[in-house]
C-alpha cells in the first residue's frame, strides 16, 4: 500500500484511489453522492484532504454490512460540522444499524429455506412460488395469469 509522507496535506483521486482501496470511479461516485468532498486546483483537478481517507473506509466498511449509500450520506451529515467520523461515532452509529441487519438476515435465512422447496418443484409458479409469491399473497386470487390479466383492464 503506497504511502504517504506527512508532509502532503492533500491527496489526488489517484493517490486517494490507491490508498483507500476504492475505485477512482468509485471515489467520483462517492463525491457525487455527498460522502466525500475535494476542491478544484487551478488546472480543475481534484484534491482531497487526509482525512477522506477515513471517510472512504467508514463508507466502505458500512456498504460491505449492506447499509445503502442514502443511510450512510445521512449519518454522514449528523456529525458536527460534517466532521470525519471517529470510533466513537461507529460504534454509535453500527450500534443504530444492528436491527436493520438482524432483520435482513432473518429474511435471508428465511429465503435460503424456501429456496430449497422451489428448486424441488421445479415450476416457479406464481400460484404457489415461495420466491415469486411469499407468503402466497395472491394464491387466494387465482393464478398469477389471471392476475395479470386483471392489471390490464
Amino acid at each position: 500500500m503506497p504511502q504517504i509522507t506527512e508532509k502532503i496535506h492533500e491527496l489526488s483521486v489517484g493517490q486517494l484511489s490507491a490508498r483507500s482501496g476504492a475505485a477512482v470511479s468509485a471515489l467520483h461516485f462517492y463525491e457525487s453522492k455527498g460522502l466525500i468532498s475535494s476542491r478544484r486546483t487551478a488546472g480543475n483537478q481534484r484534491r482531497y484532504t487526509r482525512d477522506t481517507l477515513r471517510r472512504v473506509a467508514f463508507v466502505r466498511a458500512a456498504q460491505r454490512v449492506g447499509i445503502p449509500l442514502a443511510t450512510i450520506r445521512q449519518a454522514l451529515a449528523e456529525l458536527p460540522e460534517e466532521r470525519t467520523p471517529t470510533r466513537e461515532d461507529w460504534a454509535r452509529l453500527s450500534q443504530a444499524w444492528r436491527s436493520e441487519l438482524d432483520e435482513r438476515i432473518s429474511q435471508l435465512n428465511r429465503l435460503r429455506d424456501r429456496l430449497t422447496e422451489c428448486i424441488g418443484c421445479g415450476c416457479l409458479s406464481l400460484e404457489s412460488c415461495v420466491l415469486s409469491n411469499p407468503d402466497d399473497a395472491f394464491g387466494a386470487r387465482g393464478s398469477g395469469s389471471r392476475l395479470m390479466a386483471e392489471r390490464e383492464r
